[in-house]
């Protein structure tokens, strides 16, 4: 009975599948073929997939390996040393100096509002000082900042970026308690910044940092990026958070540190100038740049004169065009000219056998004014004079990693004496200071040049010259001094980078005696 039923039921099931027979098999034969190009698609990139895998591996094994140096690089790559070899190796190890590991401050964890831009304008001391204000704009703020761009379309044309001047790395980690610092934006923010979807604007001059948190802040948080396209004296020099000021400092002294190259140069400048006993610095800022800017034409020719005002006139940026030079040299306005230099510093009784390292450029005017400095003082030096040329070919149209070497070198002097209260010898005066409050020379020059017109008119005997010389400077070396402070008249008062009070200490170095 049941196989009776059972072939009845097949028999219905073949009638009433007659008609799909040929589609089903189709169909079947289709998946079965499907199944077999799938399987064996599957077995190929299997394979492949073990074979990738393990030539990955086998790579990462020797990377790794090579890696680890001098010791078991070689043992794997060459083949397995003798056990003498082996010896003289891990004596060489344990002859190797060890060198501490250097700890870095734990990062800041802060909500970022946003990301700062600056481009610095200006000669290396502007920049610097400016550099300072930022960082601490920077972390008052909330931001991130990306390290500065340096200015490359000043009068200087200097092509230098800020890592071929300053320790970048350096610069980036010793900071990262108070701020974040980057080297670029991030990629999705570079992009928007090469649509030109950025805000671009200058600070106002002097400002304080309730200016930065009230119109600055609000600007980051809209735009995500801004742009601060003039940096130079920024931030207000007086009236600010001790904590910000210290944070300036901190930056000057401590955190931009220049190159390697550049500090190894400045060492062995500084070795070859000890090697003859003490040296002055003298920063006769004479330069071409100089006088045509400040219209300063004192001891000049009429080509000369002629020259430097057609210069004036070439940078559209220098305001002042129509300036009188008699006027403004009696205003104590203009810087020294190495003649009013030599005879101020033989009125100061500074010895005639000192060295006195020129940290400048090109003198304008070359030997022909330099000869009366040269007369009195034989011992003049240059970096062009100490160094050979080779030691100075990668800085060669790079005024800023030049005025750094400078920089350097008057930082160690036993005495510095500008001749111009530029950013220059503002800076060093108050890095001197914090030194240990290093003797520092600062010439009143508008006493000077009615003194020394006294005295080439034979108004004065040299005595009475050099007498009054040195009375007015008793109290201009260097000395602890509060910071002048003029409100609403920020220009006119002492610049915090020349005297950084709050973060000064009372030193009891004793000064190296050069006076005769």
């Amino acid at each position: 009975m049941c196989s009776i039923e059972e072939r009845d039921k097949t028999k219905r099931f073949r009638i009433g599948t007659m008609g799909l027979k040929a589609f089903g098999e189709s169909r079947v034969e289709k998946l079965r073929s499907s199944t077999a190009n799938s399987y064996a698609r599957s077995s190929k990139m299997k394979l492949w997939m073990i074979r990738a895998t393990t030539v990955v591996l086998l790579w990462t094994c020797l990377v790794q390996l090579t890696a680890l140096g001098d010791t078991w690089g070689p043992m794997v790559l060459k083949g397995w040393p003798s056990r003498d070899s082996l010896s003289a190796t891990t004596l060489d190890v344990k002859l190797l100096p060890i060198v501490p590991a250097r700890v870095l401050p734990p990062k800041r964890v802060y909500k970022n509002n946003g990301y700062l831009l600056i481009s610095c304008n200006g000669g290396l001391n502007q920049m610097r000082s400016a550099i300072c204000d930022m960082v601490a704009i920077a972390r008052y703020l909330n931001v991130t900042l990306i390290v500065p761009e340096l200015d490359k379309t000043s009068f200087w044309a200097d092509p230098s970026e800020f890592e071929d001047i300053f320790d970048v790395d350096h610069f980036i980690t010793s900071l990262r308690d108070e701020v974040r610092i980057l080297k670029k934006l991030p990629i999705r923010l570079k992009k928007r910044v090469e649509l030109g979807i950025i805000h671009t604007m200058p600070p106002i001059s002097w400002s304080d940092i309730s200016y930065y948190h009230m119109q600055i802040l609000p600007l980051i948080q809209r735009y995500k990026v801004l742009h601060l396209n003039r940096t130079d004296a920024r931030l207000a020099n007086s009236g600010q958070p001790l904590d910000l000021q210290k944070l300036r400092c901190r930056v000057n002294f401590s955190a931009l540190r220049f190159t390697t190259q550049i500090e190894e140069l400045g060492k062995r400048v500084v070795k070859l100038l000890r090697q003859n006993g003490p040296f002055l610095v003298l920063h006769l800022r004479y330069e071409m740049d100089m006088l045509a800017f400040s219209g300063c034409t004192q001891g000049c020719n009429d080509e000369e004169v002629e020259e430097l005002t057609r210069m004036r006139y070439a940078y559209p940026w220098w305001k002042e065009k129509i300036i009188n030079s008699d006027l403004k040299r009696k205003d104590g306005l203009c810087p020294l000219t190495p003649e009013e230099t030599a005879l101020a510093l033989r009125a100061l009784d500074i010895d005639r056998d000192i060295q006195i390292y020129i940290a400048a450029g090109e003198i304008y005017g070359g030997e022909r004014r330099v000869a009366s400095l040269g007369a009195a003082y034989p011992k003049l030096v240059r970096k062009e004079t100490l160094l050979a040329p080779a030691d100075l070919q990668f800085f060669q149209n790079h005024s800023s990693q030049m005025a750094a070497l400078d920089y350097l070198v008057s930082l160690e002097s036993d005495v510095f004496v500008p001749t111009f209260d530029g950013n220059m010898a503002k800076v060093v005066e108050g890095h001197r200071r914090y030194l240990g409050f290093k003797k520092t020379i600062l010439l009143d020059r508008k006493l000077l040049v009615e003194l020394i017109d006294k005295y080439t008119s034979k108004s004065l005997s040299w005595d009475e010259f050099s007498s009054a010389v040195k009375a007015a400077h008793a109290e201009r070396m260097g000395n602890p001094t509060k910071r002048l402070v003029i409100p609403d008249k920020p220009k006119e008062e002492d610049y915090f980078y020349a005297n950084p009070e709050e973060c000064l200490q009372p030193s009891d170095n004793e000064p190296v005696n050069i006076m005769r």
